[in-house]
């Protein structure tokens, strides 16, 4: 839930940034423009979320769907009256629209790799022989996910590029299409929560012993619970993308008017693809996303390990454990993994916050936007593929854990097993992490603009 709830506010004054620059053409409605779309997410999410009941043996996705759709919805019959009749400019509707349609299209994308569906059911299936074939075949899935996806994106974002005519206005049309996609935060957000919930409700019916019957609603509800995390993560990333299109737009438009350059057109923004600078920008940008997620996976390892550790040492210290006559000392492990979780994230930290400040005060504000779109594409495609390759390793366990291919303890869940536990780290930390990259080198650029152009290298 906070990753989705970090696409607001910077999406939102972002695009009242660019809205300064349209105030000539839809005057002060440019910048109350973006307000006015979230407050109909927030009255859609709340429709949507009532219009999401289980009847009998409905699938709980079928269920989650409809709430989805109903919100879609709402929305756009609101886009439509907010187009038509406050900004007196239709295309913005559309723009609306194709962004809206790219939030339910990711969805249903990421439900497809996620769900019980081909590649869940083939990955499964390769448990059969061993881990290493359960691995393959979700790493391949893992990374065919982000493809369909991307290309959703990228026609939206020219489709509202070309819907207002292109140039600047173009841009507006972009930021529109955002907020579009945006709207459908909040039902997001609410099904997201879905998850944890009927995960500890199936621990407690587990071990409070209400019978099989119970653990295997309780186990189908856990797996919908996985395919609406892997949305959250999914449109969440989505979100940050094309938050981030608007706030590198804000970006420029804040240092072209810091120089005192003009800025009437697309042309007038100076990024030259055949300078030296921004080619080293983009080389370091591609980078940072896998250096960032080596890190974080890395510090799980490290953190699991010594939680390991502190369990064998119960065993060994503590009269009667393995007997189950003793109790164990929870406190210890959550306290491992509360410090953990602190301390080893300073490192990526500082690497996502060190390099755009390298890239502005050494090679300049121009090399940086460069740098910035390298990472914004690149980690949005790795954090695509991480998070779906890992839903989708949980569920094949999962499935075989619902009595196919022999159930549980048989060599088949071991394999499965293996590759949940591969796929922890990924779709867990490293994966949505990407997100706060993606937004927290945004945020940092556009504050220290005036500091990089003050004191950087001038070349």
């Amino acid at each position: 839930m906070a990753l989705t709830s970090l696409s607001g506010s910077d999406n939102l004054v972002g695009t009242m940034i660019v809205g300064l620059a349209f105030l000539p053409v839809y005057g002060f409605n440019a910048i109350l423009f973006p307000l006015l779309t979230r407050s109909i997410g927030a009255i859609g999410a709340v429709l949507g979320a009532l219009a999401v009941r289980g009847t009998g043996r409905r699938n709980p996705i079928t269920a989650i769907n409809i709430g989805l759709f109903t919100t879609g919805a709402f929305s756009l019959i609101t886009f439509y009256l907010l187009a038509r009749y406050l900004m007196h400019d239709i295309r913005l509707f559309w723009c609306l629209s194709l962004g809206l349609f790219a939030a339910l299209a990711i969805s249903l994308i990421v439900q497809y790799y996620t769900g019980m569906k081909k590649p869940v059911l083939e990955m499964a299936k390769a448990t059969q022989s061993g881990a290493a074939l359960n691995l393959l075949a979700g790493f391949s899935y893992g990374l065919e996910s982000p493809a369909l996806g991307i290309i959703v994106i990228a026609l939206v974002n020219m489709a509202a590029y070309l819907i207002m005519g292109g140039g600047l206005l173009g841009f507006f049309g972009i930021a529109a299409a955002t907020l579009g996609i945006t709207e459908m935060k909040g039902i997001i957000m609410a099904s997201d929560a879905f998850g944890p919930i009927v995960d500890n409700a199936g621990g407690i019916a587990e071990m409070s012993g209400l019978g099989q019957e119970v653990r295997r609603a309780g186990d189908v509800l856990d797996a919908a619970g996985n395919i609406t995390k892997a949305i959250t993560k999914g449109y969440g990333m989505a979100c940050a993308l094309m938050t981030s299109v608007v706030i590198l737009f804000a970006y420029l438009t804040e240092a072209t008017r810091h120089q005192g350059m003009p800025f009437t057109r697309v042309e007038d923004i100076p990024i030259y693809l055949a300078d030296p600078k921004n080619i080293v920008a983009m080389m370091i940008g591609a980078t940072v996303p896998f250096l960032f997620s080596a890190l974080a996976i890395r510090s799980v390892g490290r953190s699991a390990f010594k939680v390991v550790e502190e369990v064998r040492r119960q065993f060994r210290e503590i009269p009667g454990l393995m007997e189950g006559k003793a109790k164990p000392d929870y406190s210890r492990c959550v306290d491992i993994a509360t410090k953990d979780s602190l301390r080893e994230m300073i490192l990526p930290t500082l690497v996502g916050v060190v390099a755009p400040l390298i890239i502005g005060f050494t090679l300049g504000v121009w090399a940086l936007a460069a740098f910035l779109i390298a990472v914004k594409i690149v980690g949005a495609i790795l954090a695509t593929f991480m998070f779906n390759a890992g839903g989708a390793w949980d569920n094949a366990k999962k499935y075989i854990e619902d009595g196919h291919y022999g159930g549980k303890g048989t060599p088949a869940h071991a394999a499965a097993v293996v590759g949940d536990t591969f796929g922890d780290p990924l779709k867990d930390t490293a994966g949505p992490s990407l997100h706060i990259l993606i937004k927290m080198g945004n945020i940092l650029s556009i504050t220290c603009l005036p500091l990089f152009l003050m004191y950087g290298l001038k070349w």
